[in-house]
């Protein structure tokens, strides 16, 4: 394996170029945890863009008003409501390189289902400035950031094949671009079905890549999400402009609350608070478009913030592996390459200002598969086979390092306020070693505050692990690193 991580290095175009035409570097090594988010087409100032979201919400009407007409086969479920993931854009969350999931049957049926009711004003908003698809992900949990930016990309497909198409052929040698029949394009709604068509795109791996827009992308959340409705759901009550609504509300939320609630027990009246009364996520979505301007700001921010820990700090790390020619002339060994990948890792987040992608408005936001991305890009050019989220009958893996069947190591991540993590200690590695042969397990353990950094040492303490040089502690507190972009 070479050292070829990124859209820029196969197809050797300069990243300036790429930047000028204003696409993400996609790597083209592992999916990163990046989304359409289609807010950003909504409340854009481009033409085109705000095209775009008319033509998703015409779509949707479609669908709408074929689900108002009762049943439809399955058939005819998986030719319109259905949709494989686009994995060639490798973007969004995979367990291996670039393939997901993708929405299928069991998505079809739950859109049929709510259209009747979530979509129904479609067209004839009263609260709102227009129709949103994020609707989809307000109602219940189970449709998420991912589901609509898989559909939401489905949706814009020919868009972004068009623009990738005018970017290879300006910017890309003829060897490294070919001619693709590509599915789903564009729906002819005269006959009800779906067009394909033809492109010309860079070719990786017998397959095409297709390049985003910076603009049109966000990472953690999308800017009218589940979660955030949620939490605000007494904020937006109360707000509500009809008094007998709002005390209606107010009522329902309480009546359903013990003397000392709990936090899931809160969390769930809400979520029966906003089933029972849809006018709530009206005026969230009212909010949110008030404070429109915020989501490009806030998305570019985040967007610049992934370039900077999965490009720009990956890439130093590279050029720092490559002059390591010792580090690769070790054969048998998977385990101290695990432990120097991970030895990497916690340089560039304690030392290289990468712990601020999990920082927020000077809050942690502790998400296990960050690090699993980076973690990932940094086993470039490695004679060994690296799989995540391994099953070998036992329980998945996060991790797992092969030369062959002799030499096997697994790679755990873990963060400090995970409250089973002297549990996983004590066993699960174990188990999952033993389950796949595995001669050696690694542990690397995140911790964002003074108090967390605490636990893990007590904690290792107790499991007599303080000095075991098969636990890598990684610190990515806020309060202890240079304001710097370097330390």
């Amino acid at each position: 394996m070479g050292l070829d991580i990124y859209f820029t290095d196969v197809f050797e175009v300069k990243p300036a170029i790429l930047e000028k035409a204003g696409a993400f570097n996609v790597s083209l090594v592992n999916d990163l945890p990046l989304f359409v988010d289609p807010f950003l087409l909504f409340n854009s100032g481009k033409a085109e863009y705000q095209s775009l979201h008319d033509e998703i919400i015409r779509y949707l009407r479609f669908l709408r008003d074929r689900s108002v007409e009762g049943h439809i086969d399955d058939g005819l479920l998986e030719a319109w409501f259905t949709f494989r993931e686009v994995k060639q854009n490798w973007l969004g969350f995979s367990r291996v390189g670039n393939r997901g999931s993708g929405l299928g049957l069991d998505f079809a049926r739950a859109l049929h289902r709510n259209l009747h009711t979530v979509f129904k004003s479609f067209g004839n908003e009263t609260v709102t400035r227009g129709s949103h698809l994020e609707k989809l992900c307000l109602i219940k949990d189970g449709v998420g950031r991912d589901n609509i930016s898989d559909f939401t990309t489905t949706l814009i497909k020919e868009y972004l094949l068009q623009y990738t198409q005018r970017f290879a052929q300006a910017h890309l040698a003829k060897q490294g671009r070919r001619v693709f029949t590509v599915e789903k394009i564009r729906f002819n709604y005269d006959t009800e079905s779906w067009q394909r068509d033809h492109f010309e795109l860079p070719t990786f791996d017998d397959d095409f890549v297709m390049l985003t827009p910076k603009d049109l992308l966000s990472k953690d959340e999308i800017w009218i999400n589940r979660p955030e409705l949620l939490y605000r759901v007494d904020e937006i009550g109360a707000a509500l402009p009809n008094q007998a609504l709002r005390a209606q509300v107010d009522r329902y939320f309480r009546q359903q609350l013990s003397k000392k609630p709990t936090d899931k027990e809160v969390r769930a009246a809400r979520a029966r608070t906003v089933e029972a009364f849809p006018e709530i996520i009206e005026y969230y979505i009212k909010l949110k478009e008030e404070t429109g301007e915020e989501a490009r700001s806030i998305s570019s921010r985040r967007i610049r913030d992934a370039e900077r820990l999965f490009i720009e700090e990956v890439q130093a790390l590279r050029h720092i592996l490559a002059e390591s020619t010792a580090f690769y002339q070790t054969k048998g060994a998977t385990y101290e390459e695990a432990r120097a990948r991970a030895m990497f890792l916690k340089d560039v987040i304690e030392n290289k200002g990468g712990h601020r992608i999990f920082w927020v408005k000077g809050e942690p936001i502790r998400k296990e598969q960050d690090l699993h991305v980076l973690y990932r890009l940094t086993w470039f050019r490695s004679a060994s086979d690296v799989s995540r989220e391994v099953d070998d009958g036992r329980g998945p893996a996060d991790f797992k390092v092969s030369r062959g069947a002799a030499d096997k190591s697994l790679v755990e991540f873990k963060l400090g306020s995970n409250p089973k993590l002297k549990q996983n200690l004590q066993k699960q590695v174990a188990v999952y070693q033993k389950a796949s042969d595995a001669r050696h397990a690694l542990k690397v353990i995140t911790y964002f505050t003074v108090a967390e950094r605490d636990r893990v040492d007590a904690i290792l303490k107790e499991l007599k692990l303080t000095n075991s040089p098969d636990i890598v502690l990684i610190d990515a507190r806020s309060d202890n690193k240079p304001s710097g972009s370097k330390a």
